[in-house]
């Protein structure tokens, strides 16, 4: 089942395309980056999502149903996080809450058990009587994120969330993100910092001016990326030894050793089969007795990956 679907999703402003014919399936339950440079798109995208934004063509649909015509029930599933915010600086952090939650038609018997449950998601416990002006960025981006989840929302729509904040700040709101998908929420957040989305999404989808270039599981766009598969291995001992094998190998493309110490141990090759010829391969090296200290696949860096793809490189 898909959370999020677009069907040829496309909004224009005067004769510029900001999003054109955009094809997503966000699955439920995953956490889905969206990445691209300044002006790809993503934040009309998001807000077209979220239903403050209306598409010049196109559908959205949230768990299913189409956005334009049952709106008044899909906005209780959709819990909306802009990259800027307005926060009430002269509230305090419970208050501020309190605000959104009573715009939600929270009963007042249960408003505060919510807000008390959301302080403790979002760390802010011990600032419940703190006045919004005096926390740090990285404080209020949690506190926006918690006024995001006031309703308990099924999906949440996250534009830079991390933006601006410190390593340590960072570090927080990838693991809160990683709690709430945990607790069954579909995420889909855009973001900057691609190496965090790398720790964190199980697919991504680039854009570029306001195209689709390629959307799917990390581990595929990566593949797409490189021509073929780069398997790294450790020999405790010469991989001479071993060099018939590599060789005879049907899957085995190339061979580029590494000397080490002045012994060659350290060997990468390109590799173009499947899972299964691999393992068949780590079988036939320890067979021939070759010591291996590490078998494992070379991953493409993400932000190699979608400079690649950005650039037009891939079509």
């Amino acid at each position: 089942m898909y959370a999020i679907i677009t069907r040829n999703l496309t909004r224009h402003f005067g004769k510029v395309a900001a999003v054109e014919s955009l094809n997503l399936k966000i699955p439920t339950g995953s956490l889905y980056g969206l990445i691209g440079p300044n002006g790809a798109g993503k934040t009309t995208t998001l807000r077209m999502l979220a239903g403050l934004l209306e598409p010049t063509d196109g559908e959205v649909r949230i768990n299913e149903l189409p956005i334009r015509k049952y709106w008044s029930e899909i906005q209780w599933q959709i819990g909306y996080m802009p990259d800027f915010f307005g926060v009430y600086d002269d509230l305090l952090v419970w208050e501020y809450l309190d605000f959104f939650a009573r715009c939600y038609k929270i009963p007042p018997d249960r408003r505060r058990q919510v807000i008390d449950e959301l302080l403790e998601l979002v760390d802010l416990t011990e600032k419940r009587d703190a006045y919004v002006h005096t926390l740090s960025r990285g404080m209020r981006q949690r506190l926006c994120l918690a006024h995001a989840l006031v309703h308990d929302p099924q999906v949440l729509l996250l534009d830079e969330p991390a933006s601006g904040l410190d390593p340590r700040a960072r570090v927080e709101m990838r693991e809160l993100l990683r709690e709430l998908r945990a607790m069954g929420k579909t995420i889909l957040l855009s973001s900057h910092i691609l190496s965090e989305l790398a720790e964190l999404c199980d697919n991504i989808a680039i854009m570029e001016r306001g195209r689709l270039v390629i959307s799917g599981p990390l581990a595929e766009i990566r593949r797409h990326v490189s021509e073929h598969r780069r398997i790294r291995i450790q020999f405790l001992n010469d991989w001479k030894l071993a060099e018939p094998v590599l060789s005879a190998h049907p899957a085995v493309r190339q061979i580029y050793p590494f000397e080490n110490n002045g012994q060659a141990h350290l060997v990468e090759i390109e590799f173009n089969g499947d899972e299964s010829q691999s393992a068949d391969l780590l079988e036939q090296l320890v067979l021939h007795q070759a010591r291996i200290a590490s078998f494992s696949e070379v991953t493409t860096d993400l932000e190699e990956a979608f400079l690649h793809l950005t650039k037009g490189e891939v079509a």
